[in-house]
C-alpha cells in the first residue's frame, strides 16, 4: 500500500517543499491550503482546499480523507506587518485553533502514524532577549509568548491520546522559491534589484550593522520533514535546521548582484519594506517592459518585506545579538544534508527569473 501524507499549508515555502520530497520517493501526497499550489506538479500530489480556521471545513474535508499515515503541519497564520504579530494573543490563539481544528478532525477517520511539526529559533527567545550561544535543543524552554509553546504542549498530549509519535522541526531562515509568503527573502531582494536598476541605481546593501547569520535552503528542510516522518530515531525528537555554515550579507551581496547583472555600490541604508511599497507603478511597468507574470508587488512580497527589514538589521547601529543553533543533535541522528548558502541563495534568484517573477 502506498504511503499516504497530508501537508497542512502546502502553498507555503516548507509546505511546497515538503510535497516535493514525499512524492519524489513515491508517496501519495494531500495537499492542503486556502489557494492552490503554483509550484507543485507531480501525479502524486493531490490538492485540497482547506481553511484551517474553519473547524466545520477541517471535518468534511478530513471525513474524505482515507489512509492518511503522517501529517507534516507546515500552517501559519500571521498578521499584517508581519514583526509584531508575533506575541499578539490573537495571532497566537488563531495558530493554536489551527492544528487543533486539523488535528481533532483527522485522528477521527484516519490512522495516524506521525506528525512533523514546524517550529522557528524564535523557540529560543530571540525576541525577548539574547540567545544562548549555539542554541541547543536540549536547553530549558524560554517562556515568551508565541504561539510555538501553544502548538507544542497539544501535540504532545494529542499523540499520548491518539497514539502517535511526532518530531518538531526548527529551521532557520528558511531560503526558496515561494513568491507572496511570509518570510522569504530572494522575491524580495529581486525585487528590490530590478527597481533599483529602473531607477539607475547600484544595488546597494539596505540593512544596518553587519554579523554573521545562519539559513537553510528549503530543500533541505522538505527532506528532513520526510527524514523525520521515516526513522525512529526522531520520535518525540526536536531539532534545529541550518545549511551547516554562517554567513554575512556584505560578503554574499555581491555573488548576489552578479547573479541578477549588476552593479554593487557603498552601503545605501533603508527600509526596503518602506522603500518597495512606495513603488507599485513602477514595478507595473517593469512587469510590461520584461513581459514578466502579471503580479502586484504585494502579491510577490506578501509580508517578507518586512522579513527583510529584520534579517537585514536595518536601523542597528551595533550588530544584534547573535543567533546562532547548534545542529549536531540532527547530524548525529544521521541527517546530514547540508547546502552552500550563497549558492543556495542565488539558486533560487536564477529560479525567479526563470518563471518570470523578476527580470
Amino acid at each position: 500500500m502506498q504511503n499516504k501524507v497530508l501537508i497542512a499549508g502546502a502553498s507555503g515555502l516548507v509546505g511546497t517543499a515538503a510535497a516535493i520530497s514525499f512524492a519524489r520517493e513515491g508517496w501519495q501526497v494531500i495537499a492542503a491550503s486556502r489557494r492552490p499550489p503554483e509550484l507543485l506538479d507531480d501525479p502524486n500530489i493531490h490538492h485540497v482546499a482547506l481553511d484551517l480556521q474553519d473547524p466545520a471545513a477541517c471535518a468534511e474535508v478530513c471525513a474524505q480523507l482515507n489512509g492518511v499515515s503522517h501529517l507534516v503541519y507546515t500552517a501559519v497564520f500571521e498578521l499584517p506587518g508581519l514583526v509584531n504579530g508575533w506575541s499578539d494573543p490573537m495571532q497566537i490563539n488563531t495558530n493554536g485553533q489551527m492544528l487543533k481544528n486539523l488535528l481533532d478532525a483527522l485522528v477521527k477517520s484516519n490512522r495516524i502514524q506521525h506528525v512533523t511539526l514546524l517550529q522557528g529559533t524564535k523557540a529560543y527567545g530571540a525576541m525577548v532577549g539574547p540567545m544562548r550561544v549555539p542554541a541547543r535543543e536540549s536547553q530549558p524552554r524560554v517562556e515568551h509568548p508565541n504561539f510555538y509553546w501553544l502548538q507544542e504542549d497539544y501535540l504532545r498530549a494529542h499523540a499520548k491520546d491518539h497514539d502517535y509519535d511526532f518530531t518538531i522541526l526548527r529551521p532557520q531562515m528558511i531560503v526558496g522559491p515561494n513568491h507572496g509568503v511570509v518570510m522569504n527573502l530572494p522575491p524580495v531582494v529581486g525585487v528590490y534589484a530590478a527597481l533599483r536598476q529602473a531607477e539607475g541605481l547600484p544595488l546597494t546593501f539596505p540593512g544596518g550593522a553587519d554579523r554573521a547569520l545562519e539559513a537553510v535552503d528549503v530543500r533541505l528542510v522538505g527532506d528532513a520533514c520526510l527524514w523525520s516522518a521515516t526513522n525512529q530515531c526522531a520520535r518525540g525528537e526536536t531539532y534545529n535546521l541550518t545549511n551547516g555554515e554562517v554567513f554575512s550579507w556584505r560578503d554574499m551581496w555581491p555573488a548576489i548582484a552578479e547573479t541578477l547583472a549588476m552593479q554593487t555600490g557603498d552601503d545605501e541604508p533603508l527600509s526596503v519594506a518602506d522603500y518597495l511599497m512606495q513603488r507599485d507603478g513602477l514595478w507595473q511597468s517593469i512587469v510590461a517592459q520584461h513581459n514578466l507574470v502579471s503580479h502586484s508587488l504585494e502579491q510577490i512580497v506578501g509580508e517578507s518585506h518586512y522579513y527583510a527589514d529584520l534579517c537585514f538589521a536595518y536601523g542597528a547601529v551595533e550588530p544584534p545579538p547573535p543567533i546562532f543553533v547548534s545542529t549536531v543533535k540532527i547530524h548525529q541522528a544521521g541527517f546530514t544534508q547540508t547546502y552552500n548558502s550563497e549558492e543556495s541563495f542565488c539558486h533560487w534568484l536564477r529560479d525567479l527569473r526563470r518563471r518570470r517573477i523578476i527580470p
